[in-house]
């Protein structure tokens, strides 16, 4: 890791909260893909009947 002097503190909280939020994008991103899918599902069923 790179000497970063009195910046390390503020640099690795950066590096923390971007990383989170980008983590929390994913999961938001998987979660609406799986309601969305469960939905087509559903309707396809519905119109098979």
């Amino acid at each position: 890791m790179p000497d970063l002097g009195t910046y390390a503190v503020e640099v690795s909280l950066a590096y923390g909260v971007s990383i989170a939020l980008l983590v929390g994008v994913v999961a938001l991103s998987v979660v609406q893909a799986r309601r969305i899918k469960r939905a087509l599902d559903e309707a396809e069923a519905r119109r098979k009947k």
